[in-house]
C-alpha cells in the first residue's frame, strides 16, 4: 500500500507534464492562427540594415499607383526540386511579391504560374521575353523571372532571378513597378568625350567587351530618357531637365557658354571632372597609344560658381585602398594602392538624400573640391576621404605609377578631402560680357536664347571630382548568363549616379532603396590593423632600401680611393681596415633593419591572427555559453521552487 501511495505522486508528476506539453503545443498553434489570422504580416527584422523591411521608397511607389498592374511569376517547381537553393530563393521573391500586393491597396494582382515543358505557359513564358536555363541532361527548360503589364499593355520583365542579386531583389522589383506606373521620363542629357554609349571602333577591332556601353548609362535608361549632347553644342535644348557632363576636357568656349545658360536658366548639372582619368589613359586614342593629357578640368565656370578643382593634385587614402598587384621585384606581392579606395561610413554624407543609403563609392586618382573665400554659394560635401588621407602630385599617379612607392612616401595628416559636392544658391554667368562667337565655320541658331547674367533663383549643381566612378571595372562585374548580361555592383557608384539624378529630376522614390540588401559586411578593425601595419612595413622597408644604396656608395667610394681611382680605371685590390671596419659596420647594420622587417610582419601577423582568433572564439561560443548559463539559471530557479514546495 505505501508502494502504490508513493507511486502516485510520480504518476501525478508524468501526467502533468504530459498536459503541460499538450497545452504549450495548443497555445502555440492559437497564437500562429490568431497572427494569421490578425497580422498576417506581422515580422521582426533584425538584421543591421533592414533587408527585410520594404523601404520607404517603395511604399511610396506603391501606394501612387493610379491603375491596374498585373504580376505575373513564373517559376518552374523542378528548379526548386533540382537545386533547393533556388527553391529558397523562390520562396523569398513570393514573399516579396505578397508583401507588395498587400501593400499596394489593390492595385497590384500576382499570378503564379508553373510553365511545364511544352506547355501553353511555356510558350507564354517566351513570348514574354523570360529566360530558360537547363537544369539537367535532358534538355528541359526551367524557369524563374517575372513579367508585369499595366492597362495600357507596356510590359517589363525579369529574365531570371539570380540568388547572387538577391541583395537587390527589392530594387529590381520596384524598378519594374515604378516604370510601370510612370510611362513619362525626364529627359537627361549626357555630354563627354567618353566612350559611355560604347565604342564602335572597339567592335570592329573585336574587342566586345570594351565596345559595350557604361553599365551606368544601361541603368539610367531604365529610368530616364537619354539624349547624347554634342560637344560642339552652342545651346542646350530647354526640354532636357538635368545634363550629366563628364570628362569635359578641350570643351570649346561655345559649349562652355551653352553649360553656364543651361545653368543659369534653372537647368540642373552633374558635372564630373578628374585630375587624371584611369579610363582614358586605358585605352587607345585615335592613333593606337593613350592621349597623354588625361586630366580634365572646367575652371572658368567652377570659378564662377565659387569653387575650386585643382587639377594638379590627387587624394590619397590609406581606408578602403585597393589592393593591387605589386612590382615583380617585390618582397610583397600584392600592396594596397592608395590612388584607388573606397569612400564608407562616416565619408558619406547620411543627411543628403541620394547618399544616405549607400554603403560605399569608389574612388581613382580622384582630386579634390574647396570653396573659395567669399563665395556665397551653399556647399555641401556629398562623400569626402577619410582623416587618413592626404595630398600628392597628380604627376605620381599619371605617369607610370608605383604603388609601393606611395605607400612608403604616405603621410596620412588627420585632414578630409571633399571629393564630391552639392552647389546651391544664386550664382552669376561667367561670361559676363556676353556670350563669345560661334566655332570656326559655324552659326550661331535661329532660336539662339537671350544672355543671362545671373541665375533664376539657385541654381542646382553637383561636381565629383572624379568621372572614374562612371567606369565599370571600378563599380561593377557583368557576365554572362546563358548569353544574357547581368550586372552585379560591388560598389555604390551607378547607385549614386543615379540617385543624384533622381534628386535633380524631382523624384526621390526610388532612392531609399537602390542600395538596400548588402549583406556582405567587411571586417574594418582586421583590414585597418592590416592597412597600418603594412605602411610601416612599406616605410621601413625603403628606409633599409636607402642605407643599402648609401653603404654600397660608401664602399665604392673606400676602393676607389680619395684620388679618383675609377676615373683612371684603377681600384684599390687590399681592403683596409678602415674598409674593413666599413663593411662589419654596414653587415650589422642590414641584419639589424631586416630583424626590423620580420617584427613588424610578425606583429602583423600577430595582430590579425588575435583578432580573428578572438572573432572565432566568440562566434562560435557565445550561443552555446548563453544557453548554458540560461540552462542553468532556469534549472536553480526549478529546484528552488520545488524546495519551497516541499516546505
Amino acid at each position: 500500500m505505501a508502494d502504490q501511495n508513493r507511486a502516485k505522486p510520480g504518476t501525478r508528476r508524468i501526467w502533468s507534464s504530459a498536459l503541460g506539453v499538450v497545452a504549450a503545443l495548443a497555445l502555440a498553434i492559437g497564437v500562429n492562427m490568431l497572427v494569421e489570422r490578425f497580422a498576417p504580416r506581422a515580422r521582426l527584422d533584425l538584421t543591421a540594415q533592414k533587408l527585410y523591411t520594404l523601404s520607404d521608397g517603395t511604399r511610396s511607389v506603391l501606394s501612387g499607383l493610379q491603375d491596374q498592374v498585373t504580376l505575373r511569376l513564373f517559376y518552374s517547381r523542378k528548379l526548386g526540386t533540382a537545386v533547393p537553393a533556388f527553391g529558397a530563393y523562390a520562396e523569398r521573391v513570393r514573399a516579396m511579391l505578397d508583401e507588395y500586393v498587400a501593400v499596394s491597396g489593390g492595385k497590384l494582382r500576382l499570378e503564379v504560374l508553373d510553365p511545364e515543358p511544352f506547355s501553353e505557359t511555356e510558350d507564354r513564358a517566351l513570348a514574354f521575353g523570360l529566360q530558360g536555363v537547363p537544369v539537367d541532361q535532358s534538355g528541359e527548360q526551367v524557369y524563374f523571372g517575372l513579367v508585369g503589364a499595366n492597362l495600357l499593355d507596356d510590359e517589363r520583365n525579369i529574365p531570371f532571378f539570380q540568388p547572387d542579386r538577391e541583395r537587390f531583389l527589392e530594387f529590381d522589383l520596384t524598378r519594374l513597378v515604378y516604370e510601370l506606373s510612370n510611362p513619362r521620363r525626364p529627359v537627361i542629357g549626357v555630354m563627354s568625350p567618353l566612350p559611355l554609349n560604347g565604342d564602335p571602333r572597339a567592335m570592329m577591332m573585336r574587342q566586345a567587351a570594351m565596345g559595350q556601353p557604361f553599365a551606368v548609362m544601361n541603368s539610367l535608361r531604365q529610368f530616364f530618357t537619354l539624349r547624347d549632347v554634342p560637344m560642339d553644342a552652342q545651346v542646350i535644348e530647354n526640354d532636357i531637365q538635368v545634363m550629366i557632363l563628364a570628362h569635359p576636357q578641350g570643351l570649346s568656349e561655345a559649349a562652355q557658354y551653352a553649360v553656364d545658360q543651361f545653368v543659369l536658366r534653372g537647368g540642373k548639372l552633374i558635372l564630373l571632372i578628374d585630375p587624371h582619368s584611369e579610363g582614358q589613359a586605358s585605352r587607345p586614342g585615335p592613333g593606337g597609344r593613350p592621349p597623354a593629357n588625361t586630366a580634365s578640368s572646367l575652371e572658368r565656370l567652377t570659378n564662377a560658381w565659387g569653387i575650386e578643382a585643382p587639377t594638379d593634385r590627387v587624394v590619397l587614402d590609406l581606408r578602403g585602398a585597393w589592393r593591387v598587384r605589386a612590382n615583380p621585384q617585390d618582397r610583397v606581392q600584392a600592396v594596397d594602392y592608395v590612388a584607388w579606395f573606397n569612400a564608407q561610413g562616416d565619408s558619406i554624407a547620411q543627411g543628403e538624400v541620394a547618399t544616405a543609403q549607400l554603403n560605399q563609392v569608389t574612388f581613382a586618382s580622384a582630386g579634390l573640391l574647396r570653396r573659395k573665400d567669399g563665395a556665397r554659394v551653399e556647399f555641401t560635401p556629398l562623400i569626402t576621404s577619410s582623416p587618413r588621407s592626404m595630398e600628392a602630385d597628380a604627376a605620381k599617379v599619371r605617369d607610370n605609377p608605383n604603388p609601393t612607392q606611395l605607400l612608403a612616401d604616405f603621410r596620412p595628416d588627420g585632414q578630409t578631402r571633399v571629393l564630391a559636392a552639392r552647389l546651391r544658391g544664386e550664382v552669376g554667368t561667367a561670361f559676363p560680357d556676353g556670350p563669345p562667337p560661334p566655332p570656326q565655320g559655324a552659326e550661331r541658331p535661329a532660336d539662339f536664347p537671350a544672355h543671362r547674367a545671373k541665375s533664376e533663383g539657385a541654381a542646382n549643381i553637383i561636381v565629383i571630382h572624379d568621372a572614374d566612378v562612371l567606369e565599370d571595372r571600378f563599380w561593377v562585374r557583368v557576365q554572362d548568363f546563358f548569353g544574357q548580361q547581368v550586372a552585379t555592383p560591388f560598389s555604390d557608384n551607378g547607385a549614386l549616379i543615379a540617385n543624384l539624378v533622381d534628386t535633380m529630376a524631382g523624384g526621390d522614390a526610388l532612392i531609399s532603396l537602390r542600395s538596400r540588401g548588402e549583406s556582405l559586411r567587411p571586417f574594418e578593425v582586421v583590414d585597418d590593423i592590416r592597412r597600418d601595419a603594412e605602411a610601416r612595413f612599406r616605410q621601413t622597408e625603403r628606409e633599409l632600401t636607402q642605407r643599402l644604396e648609401a653603404t654600397e656608395k660608401r664602399l665604392r667610394e673606400l676602393r676607389q680611393g680619395p684620388q679618383g681611382g675609377a676615373e683612371r680605371g684603377q681600384t684599390n685590390a687590399v681592403i683596409s681596415a678602415e674598409q674593413r671596419a666599413e663593411i662589419d659596420s654596414a653587415r650589422e647594420e642590414i641584419l639589424r633593419t631586416r630583424q626590423q622587417l620580420r617584427a613588424v610582419q610578425l606583429d602583423l601577423r600577430r595582430d590579425i591572427e588575435g583578432l580573428e582568433t578572438r572573432l572565432r572564439i566568440l562566434n562560435i561560443a557565445a550561443v552555446p555559453v548563453l544557453l548554458t548559463i540560461l540552462a542553468l539559471v532556469m534549472g536553480v530557479l526549478r529546484a528552488r521552487r520545488r524546495a519551497a514546495a516541499r516546505h
